[in-house]
């Protein structure tokens, strides 16, 4: 069963595409038609594509793997956010730092940064600051918070990249398809999707669209998320219970090798002694 319906698309406008004069010819095979001058995306397609893309992150999400979503324009970076949350994925919501992915160790240093700030606030070190200075940092720790506060829980690279809007994130695409790291987009006619491993034809441009499929891939990510966990949870209980019958193998192994006879050297050792004392009798 498909994760969103054609009259759910329909009705969130997923379907308006650009003007035809800025359409992109690589998007032609997701094109239905044109209408008053403007590109009608195929939702047949589009629904194709939203299950293949779910299916995919649900499998990263299972195996424990982060995605990275990223929407900085104005009318996805709202719902982005609260479904990043929701799913406890890192978001990128602000401006896209350059080199996050192909320079992370710097970013890294970053949010380390911020960890220090906080513990300085706690261990009292800001009260033999000067005024200045600790407006300065605390200035600073705001800033850092705005732009990198989302991906302090990132330890490594992302597994996956989801963008809404591949042409206005066309550096975090770059950086990614640099580095390997499977990109999810929302394509709309007027972009390349060349440079997008799962593509997902659609209006990116209309809060209710981005909110749509962001709303069916999540829901995919948490079925991913809490089959791992059934999983990881199932794997230690079989463990627990192979466990349990080794310990008590080895036990039994060894109450067998303290009551089972001598060994045959010994035996062996012994006849003589006893024939010797024969013979004296």
């Amino acid at each position: 069963m498909s994760r969103v319906n054609f009259e759910q698309l329909l009705e969130a406008g997923v379907h308006f595409g650009h003007l035809k004069s800025k359409w992109n010819p690589a998007m032609a095979p997701y094109i239905f038609m044109e209408r008053n001058g403007i590109h009608i995306i195929d939702l047949y397609k589009t629904v194709a594509k939203i299950d293949e893309a779910a299916e995919a992150m649900k499998n990263l999400a299972k195996a424990g793997r982060k995605i990275l979503f990223v929407a900085t324009k104005k009318q996805a970076k709202q719902v982005v956010a609260d479904i990043a949350t929701a799913i406890n994925m890192p978001y990128v919501i602000e401006r896209w730092p350059g080199g996050m992915l192909t320079n992370f160790p710097t970013i890294r240093k970053a949010v380390k940064k911020m960890s220090t700030i906080d513990k300085m606030a706690t261990d009292g070190t800001f009260d033999n600051l000067s005024k200045r200075e600790k407006l300065q940092i605390t200035r600073q720790r705001a800033k850092l918070e705005k732009n990198l506060g989302s991906i302090a829980d990132l330890n490594r690279l992302p597994s996956a990249l989801f963008v809404v809007d591949v042409m206005k994130e066309h550096i975090a695409v770059r950086e990614a398809n640099r580095l390997g790291i499977p990109v999810f987009g929302m394509v709309d006619t007027n972009s390349d999707p060349s440079n997008v491993d799962f593509v997902i034809p659609a209006n990116d441009d209309a809060t209710k669209s981005v909110e749509l499929i962001l709303g069916a891939l999540c829901k995919a990510v948490q079925e991913g998320l809490q089959e791992g966990k059934a999983e990881r949870a199932n794997k230690d209980d079989s463990e627990e219970t192979e466990s349990a019958p080794k310990r008590e193998r080895k036990t039994r192994a060894k109450k067998s090798e303290e009551t089972q006879a001598p060994p045959a050297e010994e035996i062996i050792r012994e006849e003589p002694v006893e024939a010797e004392n024969l013979s004296k009798e």
